[in-house]
């Protein structure tokens, strides 16, 4: 069993205010693997006030010796690469082999994207021509609090963390407490590259207690949260008293186009993206729209597809799909593949229980639904899970009128062969991000949304935006010595 009870505040481990144990439960046993405490308000008042101090000093820390302090955090990643990736493994379930090779990776994979897009911030600039001794100073927000979920831990730490860094904040992390070993393991990282004491701070905790706390510090400058739709709209509530910024990343339900000329290959490409992760990424295409004539056929493809997704342990090497996090997110996912049953869609892979010769985890049973209406709740609902719904449309306007039919707008796709349609669409479509025949984003592109998927955009030089604040200053001396 491991055991980290202490939170990082001010430089060093440190004992809970009030300890009150947590067990960290792995979901392909079900059994406790590691137990932490969760903290008290003492505890985040003591990390907020280590920010505080902190927060003169390293705002006034040249640019390019803030940069050093996050080139070292890049070489404790080569040295602590697979302590991350078994931590994530262990904690939320993700398999070994996509843990090494997707999620502990998303560390150097965004923070080298930073770091090129920080070479190009000018922190002091003039308007303009028209306004030569008017500048704009891109200044820190200040003390931020940073709340993260369990499914990407680390791609999401990462987002939220090097960029606050970079800008000049200094921070207080709660990682999810279902997932709080993996941040764990990044904040021995930081600490042994030398952030200074204060930058970074970490106390573990649940929403309800240091997600309020740091949502209404006074102390606390700015809030990014990514997590549900629910509690992002409670943290906004709780933040409006103190009138701070909130940036919210937040839930999803992307529509995946498939149109008749991108073939057999889309369809495996669309739902082996859906099944990624065990289902549980915000930005899983999971409403599969199908053009009319391809749609049976597409509906076969799928369905031999997610029969073909096999499910495993998390501590097992290969391709195949580990647990849910957690019993309550398996019995919603397992209540929403009933419901999809009661309401009439067709159900052609998969289904309710756990996978056949599994009697422990949390394990679901990689599932498809077809002839699935937009009335149906499993069309307007995040499921979270690997469960994909697929309906069919007759032309490009009954595609995005169904595409476009979500309270959520973060990521949309489209596949066809036609560059035309692709391009229409991908301006047609009301998401934050769209993506097109299996091409990911450009390294350094913005990750958010719009709607009730919230209105961040983190990563690059948006996501350093999201922590500067911009200074109008007028009259300056032009000819002041340096």
């Amino acid at each position: 069993m491991i055991e980290k009870r202490d939170f990082y505040i001010d430089g060093r481990w440190s004992a809970p205010a009030r300890p009150r144990d947590c067990q960290v439960i792995d979901p392909s046993t079900e059994e406790p693997c590691a137990v932490i405490s969760l903290g008290d308000q003492a505890d985040t008042d003591a990390a907020v006030a280590a920010a505080k101090r902190a927060l003169p000093g390293w705002r006034a820390t040249p640019p390019a010796e803030r940069r050093a302090v996050v080139e070292r955090i890049l070489e404790q990643y080569e040295a602590r690469e697979e302590d991350l990736a078994q931590a994530m493994s262990r904690e939320m379930g993700a398999p070994i082999d996509l843990a090494r090779n997707s999620q502990a990776t998303a560390l150097p994979y965004h923070l080298k994207n930073f770091l090129r897009a920080f070479d190009e911030v000018e922190w002091l600039r003039p308007l303009g021509d028209h306004a030569p001794d008017t500048m704009i100073s891109m200044e820190p927000i200040g003390v931020v609090g940073l709340i993260t979920p369990w499914n990407w831990p680390m791609n999401q730490v990462t987002l939220k963390v090097i960029p606050a860094l970079l800008a000049g904040c200094t921070v207080v992390l709660k990682p999810s407490e279902e997932a709080p070993l993996s941040s764990i393991v990044f904040a021995e990282m930081l600490d042994a590259a030398g952030v200074p004491a204060g930058v970074f701070n970490l106390v573990n905790g649940d929403g309800a207690g240091v997600g309020t706390q740091l949502s209404t510090h006074p102390d606390v400058e700015m809030i990014s949260f990514t997590g549900s739709t629910r509690a992002g709209k409670a943290i906004s509530k709780a933040a409006a008293e103190t009138l701070k910024r909130v940036t919210l990343e937040l839930g999803g339900k992307g529509a995946n186009l498939v149109f008749a000329d991108a073939g057999e290959k889309a369809v495996v490409r669309g739902v082996r993206h859906c099944m990624q992760n065990t289902g549980q990424s915000c930005n899983a295409p999971t409403r599969m729209l199908v053009e009319r004539g391809f749609y049976d056929e597409a509906v076969e493809i799928a369905a031999r597809t997610a029969q073909e997704t096999a499910v495993g342990p998390a501590s097992e090497p290969g391709r195949h799909i580990g647990p849910l996090v957690n019993k309550a997110q398996w019995e919603k996912v397992q209540g929403l593949i009933e419901t999809g049953i009661k309401e009439g869609a067709r159900l052609v892979a998969g289904g309710p229980g756990l996978p056949e010769g599994v009697n422990r985890g949390f394990f679901v049973r990689p599932t498809v639904f077809a002839d699935v209406t937009r009335d149906m709740t499993i069309a307007k609902e995040e499921i979270f899970g690997p469960v994909l719904s697929i309906m069919p449309f007759e032309d490009e306007a009954e595609a995005i009128e169904i595409a476009n039919d979500t309270p959520y707008g973060l990521t949309n796709y489209v596949q066809s062969a036609d560059p035309a349609r692709r391009n229409r669409l991908a301006l047609a479509l009301h998401s934050g991000m769209v993506e097109m025949n299996g091409k990911p984003r450009g390294a350094g592109a913005p990750f958010g949304g719009v709607k009730l998927s919230g209105r961040a955009r983190e990563g690059g030089a948006w996501g350093l935006e999201e922590f500067l604040e911009a200074k109008a200053i007028s009259g300056w001396g032009l000819d002041a010595a340096e």
